[in-house]
């Protein structure tokens, strides 16, 4: 569940999708979150969804976001795959849906009310902090279907401004899940599906904030190694 693949800048998921922002321990805030997906597999799989079978041996049947944090003890909705009534309703339309001729999703998401304000206070009901971004797709990969928990942490700490556009956190809020319940129902895949050939992913931490600047520093300087290493690795096949 919190394994991800960094290779030239993008973070493969173990699933069909591959994040090309934000990278991992990114801290943000805005006016809104903003996750950049690529839903061909940097080309390899056919889009729009019309151009294929629905028999088709690899496809998305859909993609769900959450903004997740066990040590906050919160997990707001980003995208729950369904159209909102209105826009007041404070989540994102189906990811598969967003740009409609586009490979890339733009997910725009405002942030909630309670994560208003500077810093990692948590005064005044705010529940800034150290989160995860938890992508959960279902898809088919080589005639099975899968259904993959993906989680890559993220710190809510930078200045988001008030503005009547945030709902109130309650409308997005769910029930949070430990860690065990979720990787239980997150099935496994021999292998990343776009990166093969000995590709090696890593463990996220789940909470950026308690490892430090250095710590963050040191994990990023592991995975530009390990990309040097995948590049050299992909170039002798």
């Amino acid at each position: 569940m919190g394994d991800f693949t960094l290779f030239n800048g993008q973070l493969y998921t173990p699933g069909l999708a591959i994040v090309d922002a934000p990278q991992p321990y990114t801290t943000l805030g805005g006016q809104n979150l903003q996750v950049a997906i690529d839903v061909s597999g940097n080309g390899k799989l056919s889009w729009p969804p019309s151009t294929q079978s629905p028999d088709a041996p690899t496809l998305f049947h859909n993609i769900t976001l959450f903004l997740t944090s066990e040590t906050l003890s919160h997990n707001f909705t980003i995208s729950n795959g369904t159209t909102p009534a209105h826009n007041g309703t404070g989540y994102v339309g189906p990811v598969l849906d967003l740009e409609p001729s586009s490979t890339v999703k733009h997910v725009n998401w405002v942030w909630p009310s309670c994560l208003v304000g500077d810093g990692s206070s948590t005064k005044d009901g705010s529940a800034r902090g150290a989160y995860n971004i938890s992508m959960h797709q279902s898809f088919r990969w080589n005639g099975t279907d899968y259904y993959t928990v993906f989680d890559f942490p993220i710190s809510v700490t930078n200045s988001i401004p008030k503005s009547d556009e945030r709902v109130d956190c309650a409308s997005l809020e769910n029930k949070l899940l430990s860690a065990a319940e979720v990787d239980k129902s997150s099935d496994r895949l021999p292998g990343q599906p776009w990166l093969q050939n000995g590709t090696q992913t890593q463990s996220a931490s789940a909470s950026p904030s308690a490892t430090g600047a250095a710590s963050r520093k040191e994990t990023m300087l592991l995975f530009a190694t390990v990309g040097a290493a995948l590049t050299a690795l992909l170039h002798a096949f």
